[in-house]
């Protein structure tokens, strides 16, 4: 797998960073298989500058030999610059190889608060791309933790992937399950083969490294959960 995270891009004015992360997605659609887009809750912390909700992004791409990285950085850096928000102080990491110590860090990016010198150590102990793009580059604590949650598989929510954003109103789970979630199941673990979800807004849960939409009974409907 190949993770790009990216953090702190918006302004109150602005469109957010996950409408950003889906346009690069598309733009990067063309030329790699772009397996998912996924929102990582932070530390929800008065302390914390953010522009909302304090949540990164990152987008998983399917990796192969003919993937260059450094291409693939300088282009996601371009659309990223070219769509710049003034106030906002972007960070872009990209990594193919992530090891455990970058998955804590995301981990402890949920809890406490992480500094810009935390964040670029570690990536130049791993040789991890990390770079900002403006402002004062505090996105790139952002960014680095989007990778390590994402790569732990069982954080996040994924706001794009398969065709799910196309669903809309009662669907069947065999449908949900076509349009590319991986399962679907009850908070408790167990999986639902059979009945109706509520489609809108689906956004499936990264658990175990797969799509999963977890749902809880409705009366008639089966109704998602947005978990972080």
């Amino acid at each position: 797998m190949i993770y790009i995270g990216i953090d702190d891009t918006d302004n109150l004015e602005s469109r957010g960073t996950g409408a950003l992360a889906r346009a690069v997605a598309a733009d990067l659609a063309a030329d790699y298989t772009v397996l998912g887009v996924i929102r990582q809750q932070l530390l929800r912390d008065p302390r914390v500058p953010c522009t909302k909700n304090n949540s990164s992004k990152a987008l998983l791409l399917d990796d192969g030999d003919d993937v260059d990285l450094g291409a693939l950085a300088a282009r996601v850096r371009s659309l990223m610059l070219a769509d710049f928000q003034p106030g906002s102080d972007p960070g872009l990491c990209i990594a193919r190889s992530v090891p455990a110590e970058v998955v804590e860090f995301g981990l402890r990016a949920q809890r406490e608060l992480l500094t810009q010198a935390d964040a670029r150590g570690l990536a130049a102990r791993h040789g991890i791309y990390l770079e900002g793009l403006g402002g004062d580059e505090m996105g790139v604590i952002g960014a680095l933790a989007a990778v390590g949650l994402t790569a732990g598989g069982d954080a996040g929510r994924y706001i794009q992937v398969g065709e799910t954003r196309s669903l809309a109103g009662p669907q069947s789970v065999e449908s949900v399950l076509a349009a590319g979630v991986a399962a679907v199941q009850t908070p408790e673990g167990q999986p639902i083969v059979t009945g109706v979800v509520q489609a809108d807004g689906l956004r499936p849960a990264r658990r175990g490294g797969r799509a999963v939409a977890v749902v809880q009974q409705a009366g008639d409907v089966l109704l998602p959960l947005k978990l972080d």
